[in-house]
């Protein structure tokens, strides 16, 4: 019955045969396509040896320098040229100094440039005798005392605003009463108006207000009235190598109505 069947089916049909005769013929032609690829790269690689092998290499032509007019050479048995004479240099004579005990020196040990000078008993006599070495009036007349050197004083370098500061402590102040100090602006009570206002001061080694500056406010209604409670208040000043430094910080002042 299976022989039937088999004889039954229709010519042209695809089965195992068919796909072994398709992988034979796939395998085929990629082993034809893989060589054809390798010899094409191998030729290309032989083909570039070959090219820098031919390359031609550029080298500078020699040049020829004609030498003339040059001065003839010293004879064998020529004399080298007298050196100039040497620098003449004084040297003290006379026993060395050292440190030390001073030792007295012989006369004949002296040189003859420094025998002139006058020894202590010579300036002693002629002193007492009224001579010309007598000093006794000097500075007569003369009134000495202390001069007064006025100096002003110097002037400390104000940091930028943003200037970093290393300090120990930042200045300081109590919040709660300085906030105490604030005087709401009438004009902005009437219309309800709220608000905050950040004042950048520069405080000083005594504490007190300097300089000053508006951050950011709401409201320019309520600067005035900011400005006033920060500078008249007293701050604890910054703190650096356990001395009073001037330093800036920033003060942020409300505007709330009750």
């Amino acid at each position: 019955m299976v022989t039937a069947m088999a004889q039954k089916a229709p010519s042209g049909g695809y089965g195992a045969v068919e796909i072994k005769e398709y992988i034979k013929k796939s395998t085929l032609r990629g082993f034809v396509i893989s060589t054809v690829f390798f010899g094409l790269m191998l030729l290309t690689y032989v083909v570039s040896l070959t090219l820098e092998e031919d390359e031609p290499i550029f080298v500078a032509p020699p040049v020829k320098i004609q030498l003339q007019n040059l001065p003839p050479p010293p004879a064998a048995n020529e004399a080298p040229p007298v050196p100039p004479p040497p620098t003449e240099v004084v040297v003290a004579s006379g026993p060395a100094a050292r440190a030390g005990t001073p030792v007295p020196v012989p006369d004949a040990l002296i040189p003859e440039d420094i025998q002139d000078f006058a020894n202590t008993d010579e300036i002693a006599r002629a002193t007492a005798e009224g001579g010309e070495e007598d000093f006794s009036g000097f500075g007569e007349g003369e009134e000495f005392g202390a001069v007064e050197i006025d100096i002003a004083p110097q002037e400390e370098e104000v940091p930028d605003a943003y200037d970093f500061i290393p300090v120990e402590k930042q200045p300081f102040v109590d919040l709660g009463e300085l906030q105490k100090k604030v005087k709401y602006p009438a004009i902005a009570q009437r219309a309800g108006l709220e608000g905050q206002v950040v004042i950048r001061v520069l405080v000083g080694k005594d504490g007190k207000p300097q300089k000053h500056i508006i951050e950011s406010t709401d409201n320019d209604v309520f600067n005035d009235a900011a400005i006033e409670a920060v500078m008249s208040s007293v701050f604890t000043p910054a703190i650096q190598n356990e001395q009073p430094v001037q330093c800036w910080v920033s003060i942020p002042i409300k505007f709330r109505l009750r």
